[in-house]
């Protein structure tokens, strides 16, 4: 079988998540890959047969995503192109993991294709949902990367369809301690503003990961550093708490390590506060920003927040039998979401 495994290149989940899929989908299929966007900090070691820009999110410094600098990096014309160029026809099915060029080619060229997301999780009806609604945010989501059926990866087994977390190896094999340090990934603020705030708690070592530097340095007892895979994880696996966006790998391996966690989700952005209802369900503390008034709730999980107990079993094996199975007995043409 000949398999197209498309990938979002925006944000670093879809990527380490594809780490543990390729190998387990190279040993069972005849399979190239797809990469589109940009914004990515963790590479893929594996030959990419498709490169492309794609549609992305870009992120700003005051807590969300950047929607006029989105707008200006908004290309179409090559998007539309790229569609229309894309041999999908070439493949018996398409794995999509939230990648619209492919998603779309696929449904134009009538190519079998499947979901393997977070996101395709998200528009679940069962999934939580944040209490503010956001139409067009959910318009957005649901139309971005069109397939026939969906597979989803949530925080919990909300419904059928819907699986726990992929966590990769690099992870499950680590040995996690506790050095008493703090671990922070808030790529949509600037690292002045999170300086600032982070200092107020004068006692606590903060490990913070930027993707607005490009050198470390060090502000009190603020460490900053650009974003690295492999310093991140030693951080991530080595600290007490973590705090980050409303994401989905990063929290998701947190609550799998047994970590402290305590995510802001970012202004702009459904899917994250959609993961960060989804978190409150859980019982994992939510601030709503980073500004002044939030601070005492940080000091607070600080304090006396406690990790939560979790269930995340190696199930990647099984579920891409799953998805091939779906090319077997046919997949239906009437297209979802994802």
């Amino acid at each position: 079988m000949r398999v197209l495994y498309a990938i979002q290149g925006t944000g670093n989940g879809h990527i380490s998540r594809a780490r543990d899929i390729v190998p387990i989908l190279q040993d069972k299929v005849d399979l190239d890959l797809l990469i589109s966007g940009i914004q990515a900090d963790v590479s893929l070691p594996y030959s990419i047969k498709y490169q492309f820009k794609g549609a992305g999110f870009i992120f700003g410094k005051s807590g969300g995503v950047d929607l006029m600098r989105t707008y200006r990096k908004a290309d179409t014309r090559r998007f539309l192109k790229d569609v229309r160029n894309l041999p999908v026809q070439k493949y018996d099915l398409v794995i999509n993991d939230f990648e619209p060029v492919s998603a779309w080619a696929a449904y134009f060229k009538k190519v079998p294709s499947v979901s393997l997301s977070h996101q395709s999780a998200i528009l679940n009806e069962h999934a939580p949902q944040p209490r503010k609604k956001d139409p067009v945010g959910k318009a957005i989501l649901k139309n971005y990367a069109p397939t026939d059926k969906a597979y989803g990866f949530h925080f919990a087994e909300f419904d059928k369809n819907i699986f726990t977390p992929i966590i990769r190896q690099q992870l499950r094999q680590t040995d996690v301690q506790n050095l008493g340090h703090y671990t922070v990934y808030l790529p949509a603020y600037d690292d002045q503003k999170l300086i600032r705030r982070l200092k107020t708690a004068k006692d606590i070592e903060w490990q913070v990961f930027s993707k607005h530097s490009q050198r470390s340095y060090r502000e009190g007892n603020v460490q900053i550093s650009p974003v690295n895979n492999e310093r991140f994880i030693q951080s991530l696996t080595s600290c007490e708490g973590i705090l980050c966006g409303a994401g989905f790998e990063t929290p998701a391996e947190a609550l799998f390590l047994k970590k402290k966690l305590l995510v802001i989700p970012m202004k702009n952005q459904y899917e994250q506060h959609c993961n960060a209802a989804a978190l409150e369900s859980l019982g994992v503390p939510v601030l709503k920003n980073f500004k002044k008034k939030q601070l005492p709730l940080l000091h607070k999980w600080i304090e006396k927040a406690k990790p939560i107990e979790v269930n995340y079993p190696d199930m990647t094996e099984k579920i891409i039998d799953m998805v091939l199975e779906e090319k077997s007995v046919g997949v239906g043409r009437e297209k979802v979401g994802t």
